[in-house]
């Protein structure tokens, strides 16, 4: 018997108990050995019954994620749920935990289900650009109906023990030992007389309007096509016989598989976990970290003490005056109020989060015992330069000094303190508390204690850290500036700024740039462009039509007028009017005669823009590889997670393919687009910068 499927029995009936720590993945040598262990439950004519149970944390987790991308090994997992489903005993599936993607498929082939009170089941697979495609999509909706199993597919989402047994996913929910409350149910279901229950056997799902659905889902998944796959397969569920159905759903599985969609989403799977595990801080301790101070109680720092309260964080916020300080209270209370109806704090901890975790104060005396302090005051070097002398003057020895900024530089800064050592860049992303992205911006004389405690915080705060180095915008708004900026470039040479932003959300952007800058503050761009004009080069073509609206106090979202314009209250957005006008005045202040684009040449160039400048900062340092820059960027810049990042996106698009574009691009603007030096190696070299992920892995 397989060592990681133990087999025992209680009576008449055959436990085989899975083993297979952390979480019981479905590796081939689970599969085998319960494969095996219900031919030796069927042989022993003593046995009426099989339960299947998980040992430790889960009933099973879902698929074995170290088999992607290698060739099938037997028994496949529609083969493994059938043979379970077609056994002429009564099976039941105990479960606990977690039970998700093929973990739920193997119990849908059980015939009866019976969990913890606290358990939860799902199928996850569209997160990987995949459906489920072990019976999932067959079974399940001759079980929910439709439109439920529709929902669970598509969304991908865990539902709890309750919600499941109401869908009739789960048959019955008891607490106790999942092995003992499973060998009761099974011989309660012996003694009754309880027949097997195939769901295959079970009556097909009625009709719903399935194209309407599919263009619902494929909507709301703004160019994914694994949830629209997902709809078919259901369809296929309720149209044909179930041996079809199956065979159509594999098809649409084996499709999905091989799309660059799927691709794109297994490297986000993998490296959003990898990013923070940097090998330099193998067995390096953080400093202590229970209490930090917050510089600052506006959005951003508010933001950033929520999070921190939410991890069970002592914090001290300092703003400038009584006022100041009762807004910034009241900001954060807002959002412990947001996060109790959510049901993510209890009523009692909330109270206790407001009441004796968070002390906001006019006094920097009041940070001198905190572990760590956040400035996230006004982008000025010449303010960071203040707040850091006197946080250098009150901090404890050891106390860590941290920059929220997000362009600046972070050794000027430390070189305002008698401790550089101390001092760090944490950049955060707005709304602090929502966001996922942390850009761990390390210092020339960071203490690497300092760099472990920098992501000791991301991991409490729930974040995805990544590593970046000093540069103006580190990673992502160095990044960001750029492709940005070919944005700008294409409006002045004849594209709408509208149109722009359509071509890209159809990319599968959450937004596109326009109306990001709109939500940012076109303030931003208009204080940064004049922060860098001195250092500009000459060749470099800097828009400055948006500049007037900015002159005129219109900064986007904020004020009601940006790109687009706002009503009180409101997110719709229609076109500004003055926009058109303001950019033709340039034009022709410029002498360009604009020409047409195609939505096809905007994302080309939008994207080799993107990908030109992050090879950059990869060949420069400042992100120690490709993953680390596709997970800033989808983390942090809306970059649709199906195209898993723009340097995946770019080795599936083909690097040589790329990089003519780019060259193409540099016979009209020579300086912009000049060829990364990393990207021309990797083509002269035949590599990909997946490549470089995993010789970095290694």
């Amino acid at each position: 018997m397989s060592d990681v499927i133990s087999y025992s029995t209680s009576g008449p009936v055959a436990i085989l108990r899975i083993q297979n720590p952390p979480v019981n993945a479905l590796s081939q040598a689970v599969r085998q050995g319960l494969s095996e262990a219900m031919d030796r439950a069927e042989a022993d004519v003593e046995i009426k019954a099989v339960l299947i149970v998980g040992e430790g944390r889960a009933f099973i987790a879902g698929a074995d994620i170290t088999e992607f991308g290698k060739p099938p090994m037997e028994p496949n997992l529609p083969d493994l749920c059938t043979r379970i489903e077609a056994s002429p005993l009564v099976v039941i599936a105990s479960m606990h935990g977690v039970t998700l993607g093929g973990g739920l498929e193997v119990a849908l082939g059980a015939h009866y289900r019976i969990a913890q009170p606290t358990a939860r089941v799902g199928l996850p697979e569209v997160h990987l650009g995949l459906l489920p495609g072990a019976g999932g999509t067959q079974r399940l909706p001759r079980l929910t109906g439709a439109e439920k199993a529709i929902e669970a597919v598509t969304s991908g989402r865990q539902i709890k023990a309750d919600e499941a047994r109401e869908m009739g996913i789960i048959d019955k929910i008891e607490e106790g030992d999942p092995q003992e409350v499973g060998v009761a149910y099974a011989m309660d279901l012996i003694s009754s007389g309880a027949p097997r229950r195939a769901i295959s056997e079970m009556a097909a799902p009625s009709s719903i309007d399935w194209d309407a659905t599919y263009d619902g889902v494929m909507k709301k998944g703004r160019g994914q096509i694994s949830g629209g796959a997902g709809v078919r397969a259901v369809q296929a569920a309720s149209e044909l016989s179930f041996a079809d159905g199956m065979a159509a759903e594999r098809k649409l599985f084996t499709e999905m598989l091989a799309s660059d969609q799927s691709k794109g989403m297994i490297h986000a799977f993998f490296n959003e976990r990898a990013v923070s595990n940097l090998p330099e801080l193998k067995g390096v301790a953080p400093r202590a970290l229970q209490s930090i101070g917050v510089i600052g109680g506006g959005t951003m720092g508010a933001g950033i003490a929520t999070a921190a309260l939410l991890a069970q964080m002592e914090v001290v916020l300092i703003e400038t005056g009584e006022a100041q300080a009762a807004a910034a209270r009241g900001r954060i209370e807002g959002s412990l109020s947001g996060a109790l109806k959510r049901g993510k704090i209890s009523q009692s901890q909330h109270d206790a989060l407001v009441t004796s975790a968070l002390t906001v104060a006019v006094n920097y005396d009041s940070l001198s015992t905190v572990d760590l302090v956040i400035e996230a005051v006004f982008e000025d070097m010449a303010v960071k330069k203040e707040v850091f002398g006197k946080l250098d003057a009150v901090c404890k020895p050891g106390a860590i000094l941290a920059s929220n900024t997000s362009y600046l530089d972070v050794d000027e800064i430390a070189a305002a303190t008698s401790r550089p050592a101390d001092v760090i860049g944490l950049h955060f992303f707005s709304p602090a508390h929502i966001m996922k992205l942390l850009e761990v911006v390390v210092a020339d004389k960071t203490a690497i204690d300092v760099v472990a405690t920098g992501f000791e915080l991301g991991k409490r705060l729930g974040k995805i850290s990544v590593r970046a180095g000093v540069c103006d915008g580190f990673i992502g708004n160095r990044i960001l500036a750029h492709y940005r900026t070919a944005a700008d470039h294409m409006v002045l040479d004849g594209a709408s700024p509208y149109q722009i932003d359509r071509a890209l959300t159809d990319f599968g952007f959450a937004m596109g740039p326009f109306a990001v800058a709109d939500l940012a503050g076109l303030d931003i761009g208009w204080m940064t462009r004049k922060r860098k004009a001195a250092g500009r080069h000459p060749d470099e073509r800097v828009p400055t039509y948006i500049d007037k609206l900015c002159e005129e106090g219109h900064f986007g979202r904020k004020t009601g007028e940006g790109y687009y314009l706002y009503e009180a209250g409101s997110h719709a957005s229609v076109p500004n009017p003055k926009i058109p006008v303001l950019i033709a005045d340039e034009q022709a202040a410029l002498e360009i005669t604009p020409r047409d684009f195609s939505d096809e040449e905007i994302v080309t160039r939008y994207m080799c823009a993107m990908v030109n400048e992050a090879a950059k900062v990869v060949e420069e340092g400042i992100a120690r590889r490709p993953a680390d820059v596709d997970m800033v960027l989808l983390f942090g810049y809306g970059f649709p997670r199906f195209r898993g990042g723009p340097l995946k996106w770019a080795d599936l698009q083909g690097l040589d393919k790329v990089l003519a574009n780019i060259e193409r691009f540099a016979q009209e603007d020579a300086w912009f687009w000049k060829p990364s030096a990393l990207l021309e190696q990797l083509v002269t070299s035949g590599r990909s910068f997946d490549d470089l992920n995993r010789a970095q892995a290694k």
